[in-house]
This record gives structure tokens, sequence and C-alpha cells, in this order.
């Protein structure tokens, strides 16, 4: 079990000049709308040992200098459970944050619904939702971070819902609390470390690391625009939400790449020309000596935070995906890394895209695959459905996609990844509608024909140039 923080010490981890917002009041019957004996009481003993009159908090703060609403559940207030209450200070954050222009930040520890509200509890889950909507049609973040406990619909709307998650070592999550499980249910399911590992979080996160990792997602996805367009133009907090510091490197959800400029990328092969044949294309492509997608990545953003998981109950590490910093400016990433991409990891570049659309924060892709994993557990996992929906998805984006391919093309497998019209190549890289051995078996030839059906396929970067698939096929630089 983790460390139960109440609410405002968990606020002092994250954040500094904490400011409450102004609560709606509300009158209600005795014992509330269900007239529950004793409930008033429970109420007042809950208020005093806690010091708290609900089981929220909701305030401005600034984290690692950018400027959120914080949501802050007290869990020893009724176990952090949700009422009509509490849904009028949750909705409250939520108009204030729009109103101003501010990432949203909920803190979670509950139990669930309070049952002593009956039905009118429950439906504040429906209140929520509706808020959090309108948040992200307002384009504005939420970062959720998860505590000790986490269950019910706290973790179905305020943290679920939100666009990172991230939480705490060995905090109970799951919407099924301990008390109304099956029996014989393994309780390591219901962990926060779980939850990551089946993609329905980002990152466990320690909370010596909270402040720092928080504050680099916020400052990576509050109105990062803004803030770029603000420092271009010499003048400071442009936008609410933008931040005054610039944290050197961070933990847990973030990659840390603490030098000041991207480094230069490698060229192990010693190959700037362009391949000769498409065989050689093949060759350099499937070379285990050149640069991988973490290399370009690493050159590319000077730091940077990964978001893990397609919210569906899976992840594929052969996918990376994330958000970083390159000249004061927010870019997303989705990055093959030259494994048969898995149904989640279509996913989770999926809702990488969206968020990034919905933010209206610039988009790189990087293509390197054989193609799309094709085994029986993946057409289960819905493979189809995953790489139609990725396209759709970069077929219909409003924010600028750029691709860079740096390996293996695969087929669909890899186009799904790839922006029409603003596709670029590194000399060791190819593109083809199916690889050149497949494609001779189909066809019926002889193994000493594969070479010979690489050049017939066009597949080399200067060929794909000449059709008209790709922009440019020259040098390592990023576009």
């Amino acid at each position: 079990m983790a460390e139960r923080l109440s609410a405002r010490e968990v606020v002092a981890l994250v954040a500094d000049d904490f400011t409450e917002i102004r609560y709606p009041e509300r009158q209600s019957k005795p014992d509330g709308p269900l007239v529950w004996q004793g409930y008033d009481a429970s109420r007042a003993r809950a208020a005093e040992r806690t010091g708290e009159q609900e089981s929220v908090i909701c305030g401005t703060a600034r984290v690692e200098g950018t400027r959120a609403v914080l949501i802050a559940f007290e869990f020893g207030f009724l176990g952090g459970s949700l009422g009509e209450r509490t849904g009028d200070r949750l909705e409250a954050a939520y108009t204030y944050a729009r109103e101003h222009r501010l990432p949203v930040v909920p803190l979670v520890a509950t139990g669930g619904s309070r049952m002593q509200e009956g039905m009118l509890a429950l439906t504040q889950l429906q209140r929520v939702a509706r808020q959090s909507a309108l948040t992200r049609e307002a384009g504005l973040p939420q970062i959720a971070v998860l505590r000790d406990p986490t269950t019910g619909g706290g973790w179905a709307t305020l943290g679920a819902g939100a666009d990172v998650i991230l939480a705490l070592p060995g905090a109970q999550v799951g919407f099924a609390g301990s008390r109304v499980r099956p029996p014989d249910a393994d309780p390591s399911a219901y962990t926060a470390e779980s939850q990551v590992a089946a993609g329905a979080a980002d990152a466990v996160v320690r909370p010596e690391e909270l402040r720092r990792t928080l504050g680099m997602w916020l400052r990576l996805l509050a109105r990062p625009s803004d803030r770029a367009e603000a420092a271009h133009a010499g003048t400071a907090d442009a936008a609410p939400g933008s931040t005054d510091s610039t944290p050197t490197d961070a933990t847990g959800a973030t990659h840390p790449t603490p030098h000041a400029e991207p480094a230069p990328v490698p060229t192990p092969l010693g190959a700037t020309d362009l391949p000769a044949t498409g065989w050689d294309a093949v060759r350099r492509a499937r070379s285990a000596e050149r640069p991988r997608a973490a290399a370009y990545l690493d050159a590319y953003f000077t730091h940077r935070a990964a978001i893990s998981g397609d919210r569906c109950g899976g992840t594929d590490p052969g996918m990376l995906c994330g958000f970083g910093e390159r000249g004061g400016r927010t870019i997303a990433y989705a990055a093959q890394t030259g494994t048969a991409t898995r149904p989640a990891g279509y996913r989770t570049a999926t809702r990488l895209i969206r968020l990034a659309d919905r933010l209206g924060i610039p988009v790189l892709t990087l293509v390197d695959t054989p193609g799309a994993a094709n085994d029986a557990e993946a057409e289960r996992q819905g493979a189809g459905a995953a790489i139609a929906d990725l396209f759709t998805t970069v077929a219909s984006a409003r924010t600028p996609i750029t691709t860079l391919l740096i390996g293996e093309g695969g087929s669909g497998g890899a186009l799904a990844l790839a922006a029409p019209g603003a596709t670029y190549a590194t000399p060791d890289s190819y593109f083809s509608v199916i690889a050149p051995e497949p494609a001779a078996a189909i066809l019926k030839r002889p193994r000493e024909e594969v070479e010979a059906t690489a050049d017939q396929l066009r597949i080399r970067p200067q060929d794909l140039v000449e059709l008209g698939v790709i922009v440019h096929a020259e040098g390592r630089t990023l576009p």
C-alpha cells in the first residue's frame, strides 16, 4: 500500500502558492437527499478529523512554474467519496480552468460514490464526465495522478479519462474496490504497476519525483504554441498556464536528455549516399548497425516524456510515443523501433496523434517496421481495425504531421504512420508494398530472383521520390 497523504500534503508535494477557488453554496436536507440517518454526524466527524468540509479541495497553483488547477481528494473525508457537494466543487474547478485557460490536474484518492446519497451521488460521474469533455473540447490538457486508493467512479472518470495518467507506487487502482471484488481475485491486478503494464496508465512515479515529472508534463502540454510564440517574441507569460522555469531533466514518465542542444545522429554505416540497388536498400535498412528510433529522438529533442499504452489493455514496446521539446516548442512523436508493430502500438499512436491534434501540437512520426504483426493473437486483438483507425486519424488530423522513414517500410503497417505529402527518407531505408522475399514467393519465383524483384518493386529512397511517394531522400537531418 502506498503512503496515504492528505489532500493538502499532496498539494504541497507538487505545487507552490495553492489558492482555493470559491465553492458554490448548496442547501440540503438534514442527513442529505436520502435522509440517511446519521449522515450529518458522519460528515461532522470527517470534518473534525481532516479539517476539510468536503472530500475534495480545488484551487490554482504553480507546478515547476506552470500554473494549473489542482483537484486534490481527501481520502480521510468519507473515503474520498463523491456526493452532490463534491460534484459542485469539481464543476467549479473545471469551469474555472476553462475560463482562465488552465490545465487540470486531478490528484485522485477515492473509494467511489457516496452511498448515503444513493443515485444522486452516482450521477455526479455524468456531471464530471461532462465537465471533462468540455475541458477537452477547449483544448486544455488533463493530467491525473493516481494515489492510494483510486477506485470506482473516480478512477473511471477523473483518473482513466485524463490525457496523461501518472500513478504513485503501490497505489490500489481499479474500478472494483477491495471490498467488492470476487473473493478469488488476484490483488496484484488492482495496482498502479499492473495498470501501467496493461496500458491503462502511463507511468509509475515515486513521490520525490512527482513534482518534477508533473512539471515536465505541464510544460509540454499547457499551451505550447502560445509559449513558443512568446519566447520568439521575447515576452513572458503570454498565456495563462505558461511556464517561467525550465526543468533540465525529469524522471518517471519522462526520458531525460539533459544536453542543451540536440546531439548529432550517428552514422555507423558510413553511408550518406543513396543505395545503388533495391536489394542494397533492403540490406542497409535491415542492418543492425544503422541508427534506430531512440537515436533520432535523442538527437532531435532536448528532453521528452513518454506516454504508454492503448487504454484498451495493451502496450507495444516497438512503438515509442510521447512529447518532446525542441527550441522551446513542444512536438509530439510516434516512432516505430524496427519490430513488427502490434495492434496496441497502432492504438497508442492513434491516441498520441489525437491528443496532439486537440492541443494543437505538431507531430513527428518515424517509420521503421517490417510490417504489422500478423500472428493469430494480433488478429484477435483487432489488427485491421487498429491500423484503419490510425490511417483515419492521420488523414483527418488538422495539426501538421511530418514523417521520416528511417529503416524498413513494410506495407500498410508502415504506411499507416506516414503523412501523405510530408514523408522524408534516410539513405538506409526502403518502402515497399511488400518485402522482396514474399513478393517473389507470391509470384512463384525462385529464391535467386529475390534481389531482382527488389529492383522491380522500386523501393529505394530515390525511386520513392521519383514516384512521388516521398518528398526528399538525402541526409540524416530530421525535417
